[in-house]
């Protein structure tokens, strides 16, 4: 079959070079002049089975009532005129029970243990460098509060597969001395050896250009402008290049737009309950090598991430529910670099840092939609929130298969398919 792939963010690009290595003739559009380049361009580098925990549960709303006044809160909700945040809002609002809560995460480990163990083996095959580290990711805590409620979602990890052991302030350090300065503050840690990092850029970029070798088509420069519907199927995607208006038609459609899928998809009358979670990061230069982390780290009080990449550090985080806009907030850009220089004063140039902010696509169980439409040729690979790189392989294996009308190997809650 002929297949568009709306999007080539890391989700997009995935989905396209699965597609193509079974045999489809695929098309890429986005409106950007290369891959890779919003959402993807600087998010927090982390392939993290063990970041699995929804941000929707019994302890969030209390939260997020003190975080409304606080301007580099962790998660902010900033009010607006504006029905779909409403509609999201409340939806998360009913995702915070500890039933939900225990199954949402489920879904997340499940795909995630299965879109790593993709990466892995793609990895292997292409040969693709992106200043990957598989040192695995390291949760460390300054706060007794939050590392006593990190046990209990730790063990049901384990349960289902994900090794998220807990260890104490003194082995944290042995796995990563770059801790040192923090060594009296941190009350505990969770490791998970097999998680990994990496630049999910460098990714994107290099497995287009396989992708492109093996002969998918990708339409840089292109605006989407509206998709063409006759019946229960979608018969073409109006676009805008070179001021020319023109339209691709195909035998089916994958939706990878990320926070954008669904204000297209309202365009037919249907509703993706995904709304753009603002996050941020500051990439900065190493300045001593013996200062700076190597393992990945996942600093919980403060929701951010910390990946090496090469001569650089990535620290990344929070998420701000405001809109479509990108405006950078220097509240929250200070903070990152303050509480990262607090952690590892020597470890970068601190006052160096390169600020970035993009739309993460969050639903509000956290868990994304893959599968079908009600559309019998329009495909959903699309509001993964944080997780998009972690989840881009897996997803993208998973929804090759549906089209390619076989069952995922891999147990989740697939859109429209029944498990």
């Amino acid at each position: 079959m002929h297949i568009v792939v709306m999007g080539a963010g890391v989700v997009g690009v995935t989905t396209a070079w699965f597609l193509r290595q079974e045999g489809h003739d695929v098309t890429v559009i986005d409106r950007q002049n290369k891959a890779g380049v919003e959402t993807s361009y600087a998010n927090g580098g982390q392939i993290s089975v063990s970041h699995a925990e929804p941000w929707a549960k019994p302890s969030t709303p209390l939260k997020m009532l003190r975080w409304l006044s606080q301007a580099d809160a962790p998660l902010l909700y900033r009010f607006r005129m504006d029905p779909q945040q409403w509609r999201w809002g409340l939806s998360f609002l009913a995702q915070c029970t500890s039933a939900k809560a225990a199954y949402n995460m489920r879904q997340m480990v499940n795909l995630g243990i299965y879109s790593r163990n993709h990466l892995q083996v793609l990895r292997r095959e292409l040969g693709l460098d992106y200043d990957q580290l598989e040192k695995g990711i390291l949760h460390f805590y300054t706060s007794e509060k939050e590392y006593e409620s990190a046990l209990e979602p730790a063990r049901i990890m384990r349960e289902l597969g994900c090794d998220r052991q807990v260890i104490d302030a003194a082995r944290a350090v042995e796995l990563e001395p770059a801790l040192k300065p923090i060594r009296d503050r941190i009350t505990g840690a969770t490791y998970t050896r097999e998680d990994e990092s990496g630049d999910a850029r460098k990714f994107t970029q290099a497995l287009a250009q396989k992708a492109a070798d093996a002969g998918v088509d990708f339409q840089y420069g292109t605006q989407i402008l509206d998709l063409e519907q006759r019946r229960d199927a979608v018969t073409g995607v109006n676009t805008l290049k070179d001021g020319k208006h023109l339209t691709l038609q195909a035998d089916g459609y994958v939706l990878c737009l990320g926070s954008f899928s669904a204000p297209l998809a309202r365009t037919l009358g249907l509703s993706l309950n995904i709304y753009p979670a603002k996050g941020y990061s500051i990439t900065v230069p190493v300045k001593n090598p013996e200062a700076a982390f190597n393992v990945s780290l996942t600093d919980d009080e403060y929701k951010l991430v910390y990946s090496r990449l090469g001569d650089r550090m990535r620290i990344a985080g929070t998420a701000e529910i405001s809109g479509y806009s990108r405006a950078l907030s220097k509240v929250r850009c200070q903070l990152i670099v303050r509480r990262a220089a607090e952690v590892m004063p020597e470890g970068g140039y601190w006052d160096q840092a390169e600020f970035w902010s993009g739309l993460r696509p969050t639903t509000p169980s956290n868990v994304p939609y893959i599968g079908k439409s009600h559309f019998r040729n329009l495909y959903l690979n699309t509001g993964h929130g944080t997780l998009g790189w972690t989840h881009s392989c897996g997803s993208a294996a998973a929804i090759t298969d549906i089209i390619s009308g076989r069952k995922p190997a891999v147990d989740f809650a697939f859109t429209g398919v029944e498990r």
